[in-house]
Order: C-alpha cells, then structure tokens, then sequence
C-alpha cells in the first residue's frame, strides 16, 4: 500500500511540522549542529518535540545523525544530500509568503536570517 497520494503529498508530509523547516534552515546555515544549540536557536521548541521531529527528519533522510563516542560522547545532526537539495525549494516558498503575505501576520522571518 502506498504511504503518499503523489509526490506534492510526499514532500509536504516530509516538511510539515511546526519546526522542521527551521530545522532544516538552521541545518543549511550552519554546516551542523547540537541538540542543544537547535533548541537554543529556535526557543519555543520543548524537548520532546525537537527530539520528534529530528527523527521524523532522519527517517525520511533529510539529515544525518552522527554519534561521536568519545570521552564526552554526544550527537549532531547535519543536511543529507536530499535535505541540502530542498532548500532552494524551500527559499522559492520563502519568497513567495515574503512577497504575498502581510507581513504584521508573520510571527518570525526565515527570509531575512
């Protein structure tokens, strides 16, 4: 049984979330980062949801996670190919709300960042 009515539906179950797309910014601006410097990035995110939508974004192979098993082990997280490849996609709809939509109706602009 297919899990996607068609590709539209593919690509938007894979970015839909409240956070994943700034995620995915923070990701392409930075090379890589923490658990912890996400959530300090993007602030109104509790634990558990970062922690949700990081999984979703690896299981659908739009990061990386990397374990480094040194003396202080810790996690980081970085863009797959496939991720990196979504982010013109993603500046297009940017551009677009940035161009169409009201301005005093956007909390927070990822356009200007």
């Amino acid at each position: 049984m297919a899990k996607y009515l068609n590709e539209f539906d593919a690509t938007m179950q894979m970015i839909q979330g409240k956070w994943k797309i700034i995620i995915l910014y923070e990701l392409a601006e930075t090379g890589q980062g923490r658990f912890g410097e996400l959530q300090r990035h993007i602030q109104n995110v509790s634990h558990k949801t970062l922690a949700n939508q990081l999984r979703e974004l690896e299981a659908d192979g739009l990061i990386i996670r990397h374990d480094f098993e040194t003396a202080e082990p810790h996690v980081e997280y970085r863009l797959s190919e496939n991720g990196k490849s979504l982010i013109p996609i993603l500046d297009a709809i940017c551009t677009w709300g940035d161009t169409h939509v009201n301005h005093n109706l956007i909390e927070r602009s990822l356009c200007d960042e």
